[in-house]
């Protein structure tokens, strides 16, 4: 096996970047042991903890592309994950809501994305993954002001 120069791994951008990748990875199989993708995590949390909502605004609240968005809602539309109705005040808009098969479905994918965290974080103990969590928090929420 090759080794990786120390000027490399004794970076934390070098470090992060190599396990957001391998994180990534972790996350999309356990989605698709479920039928489901990040996307669809994201938008089906996004409608349970803050309740029905635009399209454009679960955008912006999922950090997605519109297009992306469009795309996800579509597929989760057809599996009967959410309903999206017009706007009763602006025509042009649609509402995304969840739908009860929706919400199950995000148990599911809850279960498999806890699982994820488990392999992702096993030699770690539970103080440190709390640990690293809040330094992770601090450090977005810091490049996230910027």
């Amino acid at each position: 096996m090759e080794e990786t120069p120390e000027r490399l791994t004794a970076k934390p951008s070098w470090l992060l970047t190599q396990l957001a990748v391998h994180a990534h990875r972790l996350a999309s199989d356990g989605f698709g042991e479920v039928g489901a993708r990040g996307y669809h995590y994201r938008i089906l949390a996004a409608l349970h903890e803050f309740g029905a909502a635009s399209q454009a605004e679960l955008g912006r609240r999922c950090n997605m592309d519109r297009s992306d968005v469009v795309a996800a809602i579509n597929q989760l539309g057809e599996q009967g994950f959410v309903e999206r109705t017009p706007d009763p005040d602006d025509r042009r808009r649609n509402i995304v809501a969840l739908t009860a098969a929706g919400d199950e479905q995000l148990r599911r994918m809850d279960r498999a994305l806890d699982r994820v965290q488990d392999d992702l974080l096993e030699p770690l103990a539970a103080e440190d993954r709390q640990t690293l969590t809040r330094l992770l928090t601090r450090l977005l929420a810091h490049h996230r002001r910027r």
